[in-house]
């Protein structure tokens, strides 16, 4: 690891993020034994080599050349990347598994690089040794998984992210747009070990904020095992200082695990997690003492085996089916005010591509989730934000009608935004209702007092009690407590099984 830059919902269903799909293959316990091994060809590679496995010095490349060894005899498709920084050559080594959709990536990547002074036996062989010790089981197991598995090990992290940058950089967009999650681990083994996952959801409302859309599933599958094993976990910010940097960057989601690096342990962490308070996670952090014998094999096994798991769980899982979606970019029979009751005399429900508006904050998104479209109350923007928000009370649409299959998981996704100026009121809201022999409310967000930017946020809902019904989809929103500002938008529902 390099130094670095330092909707309350009301519902009657239960609304979460969408979560990774059902029936994902049971993960293998990673053997501690053979991770560790791995690291001792990794110090004896270092001590042969100057003390180190530095960019652009032999012992990285005898590294890089020992893991893409151990790979190829397991069958994986590998590629030794070059490139060239500080007048040096580095090297990525990428590792596809046959199989799985090649539309559908799932990549986990390491740092194999050291610093200039020492093995980097913690950093970031830990993190390297994990992850080719589950890669090897992929093969022992002969794992065929619905999502393509990439593998990846950095050249010249320490230097500023350079390997997976260039690796990031010099991919075409459409081979980006494939890799749908990215999982990195650096320092999975610290002596004085946490147990840190990336704070994909921003729950810590610390630093830079959430990353990509995704990411949030991501933390919560890590978080899912280490429940499992009675281990409390913490978040730990996305400030950039891995390679996860670049995937983020460019919109991929991103999660992984990280027991610590130069920061000092407080006494509340300590009692959340053995060790001791007052000293770094790391002492050796970029030293050359960071070697075979910095290592808490505690935390490097549960790591191994936490890598394992968001392997087996993500890339096993079938995808569900797509029972019915719409993204809006042509007219698929939704109906403006479908009961005849509207009341509001601007801002009704409209299929179209928006128009931004602002006061005190954005209120109407003029960008969309996908495409140009969306559903939009009002989307014109007119010389004020409030000339065509939702005045004078109710608009409704709803969808054609929708025929569910009769088993299920079945679920509903889409996404949203209620936004509103400070002169709102709790009488103000944004809901959406399913109808089919019963009426159900999967959303209800109320408004208030305060000012609230447009943001858009995704939701799901359990349909299973539609199961076999034919049912619509109605949405209403309202400015019911006088002249208020009031925006709302939906885009990508989709209903999946």
């Amino acid at each position: 690891m390099r130094l670095g830059i330092a909707a309350v919902i009301a519902s009657s269903l239960a609304i979460v993020l969408p979560g990774i799909p059902a029936r994902a293959a049971a993960s293998p316990d990673i053997s501690l034994a053979n991770v560790k091994a791995h690291l001792a060809q990794l110090q004896s590679i270092a001590t042969a080599n100057g003390g180190n496995r530095a960019h652009g010095r032999p012992g990285y490349l005898a590294s890089a050349n020992y893991v893409r060894g151990q790979l190829d005899a397991a069958g994986f498709t590998t590629t030794l990347q070059s490139f060239t920084y500080n007048g040096a050559t580095g090297y990525n080594v990428i590792a596809d598994w046959p199989g799985g959709d090649p539309n559908d990536i799932l990549m986990v990547g390491a740092h194999l690089d050291s610093v200039t002074a020492g093995p980097g036996i913690n950093d970031n062989g830990s993190g390297s040794a994990s992850i080719l010790e589950t890669a090897l089981e992929v093969a022992r197991q002969s794992l065929q998984p619905a999502k393509h598995l990439r593998f990846a090990w950095w050249g010249a992290e320490e230097l500023g992210l350079r390997g997976s940058q260039f690796y990031v950089n010099n991919l075409p967009a459409a081979d980006r747009a494939r890799i749908k999650a990215y999982l990195n681990f650096d320092m999975v083994g610290s002596p004085n070990p946490g147990y840190f996952l990336y704070d994909g959801d921003d729950s810590d409302g610390t630093g830079s904020g959430p990353g990509p859309a995704g990411s949030a599933q991501l933390e919560k599958t890590l978080q899912d095992y280490f429940t499992s094993i009675g281990v409390p976990t913490r978040g730990t910010d996305f400030d950039g200082r891995s390679d996860y940097g670049p995937f983020i960057s460019a919109g991929i989601p991103a999660g992984g695990t990280f027991t610590g690096a130069e920061g000092i342990k407080s006494s509340a962490q300590a009692t959340l997690w053995g060790g001791t308070a007052g000293q770094a996670f790391d002492a050796c952090y970029h030293r050359s003492c960071d070697t075979a014998a910095n290592i808490n094999d505690t935390a490097l096994d549960r790591n191994a085996d936490a890598i394992a798991y968001a392997v087996w769980t993500i890339a096993t899982a079938v995808p569900p089916v797509v029972v019915w979606q719409d993204t809006f970019e042509s007219a698929t029979g939704w109906t403006v005010n479908p009961s005849s009751t509207d009341t509001a005399t601007t801002g009704q429900w409209e299929r179209g591509d928006p128009e931004d508006t602002t006061s005190s904050g954005a209120k109407q998104l003029g960008t969309t989730v996908s495409g140009a479209n969306d559903l939009v109350t009002g989307r014109l923007s007119g010389s004020s934000a409030g000339d065509y928000d939702i005045d004078g009370g109710v608009t409704s649409i709803q969808s054609p009608p929708i025929t569910l299959p009769s088993t299920g998981p079945l679920n509903l996704s889409l996404s949203w935004y209620l936004a509103h100026g400070s002169n709102a009121s709790s009488a103000d809201y944004f809901r959406v209702r399913v109808v089919g022999t019963t009426t159900t409310t999967v959303l209800n967000q109320t408004g208030s007092a305060a000012n609230r930017n447009g943001a858009w946020a995704t939701a799901t809902a359990s349909l299973n009690a539609f199961a076999g019904q034919t049912v619509r989809i109605l949405i209403d929103a309202a400015d019911a407590s006088g002249a208020s500002l009031v925006e709302a938008g939906v885009d990508d529902v989709k209903i999946t099984r």
